[in-house]
């Protein structure tokens, strides 16, 4: 359902946020994800609603790069997984 997905994408972009905060980077550059085989979620689909939520963020324009996981016995399966984030710091 659309609210399932905006609260995976929200608690991610929390999560993007506060790493970046911790590291004192100025902009998050590119990010890698993980979608679990259950998740629901379309790659295309998951980059739109990436795109939006990120909209004013530190992730604003970041690179996403996403990981289709096609387990459905992982207890992750359907999770969002934050697998990477690239940033930049202050110059």
């Amino acid at each position: 359902t659309y609210m399932h997905e905006f609260s995976l994408i929200k608690d991610l972009i929390q999560k993007i946020t506060s790493i970046a905060h911790e590291q004192r980077a100025s902009k998050v550059v590119a990010v890698t994800v993980k979608l679990g085989g259950l998740s629901h979620i379309s790659p295309d689909h998951f980059h739109e609603h990436f795109n939006n939520a990120t909209h004013g963020t530190v992730a604003e324009g970041a690179q996403l790069h996403i990981e289709i996981m096609n387990d459905m016995n992982d207890p992750t399966a359907q999770e969002v997984l934050l697998g990477n984030i690239e940033v930049v710091g202050y110059s």
